[in-house]
């Protein structure tokens, strides 16, 4: 089903507390938004912010950063932040290959990517966020030793990312082509489509690989 889009979104986007809408402005300084110097950690792709808001809510001693691009859906997730607000999440609406304009080298501490688009024609391939584009990009602004976590339903684009994170400075941890038979079930936030398609019997598939930097330095 297409999503239907909300005209005056962009407009919209800035009423709200933990929406960034200049991300650049706090490179080389999180710590002054955020007003401590707790890890950060990365989603891209956040759609309607279920995850991202739980991790949030139950991680105070964290900081979150909550990557949308379609200003539509980063409104939707706004929405669901509670009154209260959260002080250590933030939220913009930029592509994520501009991740450097707004982020220093070795700053995350953890990214997820929770169901991106898995772009499945072979000439859009560079597009997937699991590209060796996007992964030389993960390997910079991300800390040495630091986590990404990936979770798709296409087994398509799930057995791609595997040769991808093989090719890379990321050395594989664990992955499963059904978490919900799985021991990484364990501690799981499943996301709204997450939870639709599980739901439907559809196999959940999830990778956890870790960046090892000196394999960086061996290329």
């Amino acid at each position: 089903m297409r999503l239907r889009s909300i005209p005056n979104a962009s407009e919209m986007l800035p009423s709200f507390s933990n929406y960034v809408p200049e991300p650049g402005i706090f490179k080389e300084r999180w710590s002054s938004y955020f007003g401590n110097y707790n890890e950060i950690h990365l989603e891209i792709g956040s759609g309607k912010g279920e995850f991202i808001i739980t991790l949030a809510q139950n991680n105070p001693g964290i900081n979150y950063i909550a990557v949308e691009r379609c200003n539509t859906i980063a409104l939707k997730l706004l929405r669901k932040i509670p009154e209260t607000g959260l002080r250590n999440l933030a939220v913009t609406s930029v592509d994520a290959e501009h991740l450097e304009e707004f982020l220093r080298e070795g700053e995350i501490g953890k990214l997820y990517l929770n169901f991106s688009d898995p772009w499945p024609k072979k000439r859009h391939a560079k597009r997937r966020l699991t590209s060796p584009k996007y992964l030389r990009i993960y390997e910079r602004i991300l800390k040495d030793g630091a986590m990404i976590e990936f979770k798709t339903d296409n087994r398509g684009f799930f057995d791609y990312s595997l040769e991808q994170f093989e090719d890379s400075a990321f050395e594989m941890v664990a992955s499963t082509y059904d978490l919900y038979n799985s021991d990484l079930l364990e501690g799981n936030i499943p996301t709204e489509y997450e939870m639709r398609f599980h739901g439907m019997g559809v196999p959940i598939n999830k990778l956890i690989a870790r960046l090892d930097k000196k394999k960086i330095r061996q290329e």
